[in-house]
């Protein structure tokens, strides 16, 4: 048996790939990790290397703020929406609501990673979109009846 490549105490197992100074591994160039609000155009939300840097695609890092936008309005959307019918069945009516609260969540899920994202204009448009979105669905200014009795399929969201 061939001992030159394996780790004594490993069991025969090949060693493990090169590690930084911080102890963590380094596979392959990554970007920084921000952990405090920064004012830069140059990010990745949400997906690896998207919207990426400002300088080799200038428009993607806009594209990018819209898109959190957009996610954070229809958050709001789906947290004030009436999309059952009344006198639907118990059945057919929990399904519809169950599938309106993981499809909420999840998008408020990902408006919350493109914020963890700690770059200040995602932060900015993920509040901007989900107070615009509840000035349209949420508050008084558009309701039809004062007050309602039930003013969505789902509960609040709770933090």
């Amino acid at each position: 048996m061939d001992h030159g490549h394996d780790m004594p105490g490993t069991g025969g197992m090949a060693a493990p790939p090169p590690m930084n100074n911080t102890g963590m591994m380094h596979h392959h160039k990554m970007m920084m990790m921000h952990m405090t609000f920064f004012w830069g155009k140059s990010a990745e939300i949400l997906f690896s290397s998207w919207p990426g840097s400002f300088e080799k695609r200038p428009y993607m890092y806009f594209v990018a703020l819209l898109f959190v936008f957009v996610l954070s309005i229809l958050v709001e959307w789906l947290s004030h929406c009436r999309l059952i019918k009344p006198g639907s069945g118990p059945v057919v009516a929990g399904l519809v609501q169950t599938l309106l609260h993981a499809l909420r969540v999840g998008v408020a899920y990902m408006v919350m990673l493109a914020v963890m994202s700690f770059n200040g204009g995602m932060f900015l448009v993920a509040v901007a979109g989900q107070t615009l979105g509840f000035f349209f669905f949420g508050s008084r200014v558009f309701k039809k009846t004062h007050p309602p009795t039930e003013t969505s399929d789902l509960p609040p969201m709770s933090c």
